[in-house]
């Protein structure tokens, strides 16, 4: 007899649906009307915010009831910053506390971490509980663009086979970035790894046009990620997984079986909402919430997300690409690197392009750490997106 899943639905208090609606309204208005902001990076973020938290409360009503928290929570976060974020390009000016600060939350972790599923992710203070890393991610951000911004030019300039001059400038970036690199692998989070590296490389590019220093870079990484492989059974189990998840079906590659079903039990159009078997991927709601929307949603459904995630990437590059100065291009290049990398890792893993890493889906997965973070970077190319009222646009004003 077929087993079949009671569909469930989480239903909070009415007044905290009402809340969230107020923060998402207050996010949006209490701001100056004298500028110009690209309106399409805040709709986005609250349309696929929706989408997560109706995918969520549908898993599982106690998610769903935490999720509407650390939504209102992170709308009011990206209120708060509101006043900060208008103060963008001095920001500039702390490049090396962004770096320590980043540092102090891996000796954090290192110290206070717990672990899960064989990574070191997280830190836990009472009843609250936090990915450090969704803030390192912001961190290494700030400090890469202050950085390049002022040494840009000269690291472009230098010829290869310059070695002292390399160095004299790529010194304070490599030992940020690298440090940051060499923690995560100690600590066998190396999808996180992954993404920072791939910020990084973008950053870089954007900053020097140098492809010799991204290939050099790209080599370390995977070094480093061949490295880890072979030191942590973590890591290798991993990439066992990915490679043939068949040769373990009800172990180790449960998870991927299930959410490879989910996938395919979608077809073009999906099962309905609640009407498919989403519950019996393990840690649905966090790393396979984009297989729990592919089966009920189907192919369609799911080049509709993916749309969507496109389309406010391409919003935070055209804000980059309408900065005339270094610092403000570099950070929206950034921040729209690192939410666009997020979707390609997750769900690639998911399809079974990439090995699977602990990585959320941006706005969609259940986390509050990430959703702080997301939203964070959100408010700030929105910020960074202004222009008095009758000045050029970023590519024309837009409406969703």
């Amino acid at each position: 007899m077929a087993l079949r899943m009671v569909p469930v639905r989480a239903r909070g208090p009415e007044w905290m649906l009402d809340l969230l609606l107020l923060a998402a309204l207050s996010w949006v208005w209490l701001r100056s009307w004298k500028v110009w902001r690209d309106d399409a990076l805040p709709a986005l973020a609250l349309a696929l915010s929706g989408i997560g938290l109706m995918l969520i409360a549908r898993l599982s009503p106690e998610l769903g009831r935490r999720q509407e928290i650390w939504l209102f929570i992170s709308l009011g976060t990206a209120t708060a910053a509101g006043p900060l974020f208008a103060r963008v390009r001095r920001m500039a000016a702390y490049k090396y506390v962004w770096i320590l600060g980043s540092l102090s939350l891996f000796l954090a972790v290192a110290l206070f971490g717990q672990e899960v599923n064989g990574a070191r992710l997280w830190i836990r203070l009472g009843p609250l509980a936090f990915e450090p890393i969704e803030m390192i991610k912001l961190f290494i951000v700030f400090f890469m663009a202050a950085y390049l911004a002022e040494t840009g030019d000269v690291i472009a300039a230098a010829r290869p086979w310059s070695i002292r001059a390399n160095a004299k400038y790529l010194g304070p970036l490599v030992l940020g970035w690298g440090s940051s690199l060499a923690i995560l692998i100690f600590e066998r989070d190396l999808g996180p790894a992954v993404l920072i590296f791939a910020i990084f490389a973008t950053m870089l590019y954007v900053a020097t046009r140098r492809i010799d220093l991204i290939i050099a870079a790209g080599a370390a990484l995977v070094g480093a990620m061949v490295w880890a492989a072979h030191r942590y059974p973590y890591v290798a189990t991993r990439i066992a997984v990915w490679r043939n998840p068949d040769a373990d079906p009800l172990g180790r590659g449960f998870q991927t079986l299930q959410g490879a079903y989910a996938v395919s039990a979608g077809g073009w159009f999906g099962t309905g909402y609640t009407l498919g078997h989403p519950g019996f991927i393990p840690d649905v709601a966090t790393d396979y919430i984009h297989a729990a929307w592919s089966e009920e949603f189907g192919f369609l459904g799911a080049v509709v997300l993916i749309a969507a995630y496109a389309l406010l990437v391409s919003r935070a590059l055209a804000v980059a690409k309408a900065q005339t100065d270094a610092y403000p291009k570099l950070l929206a290049t950034g921040l729209g690197a690192m939410l666009g990398f997020q979707v390609l890792i997750i769900v690639g893993g998911v399809l079974g392009l990439l090995p699977l890493t602990g990585i959320t889906l941006p706005f969609i997965s259940y986390g509050g750490s990430s959703l702080v973070s997301n939203f964070l970077a959100v408010g700030l190319l929105w910020s960074i997106s202004s222009r008095p009222i009758g000045g050029g646009s970023v590519s024309g004003r837009s409406s969703i």
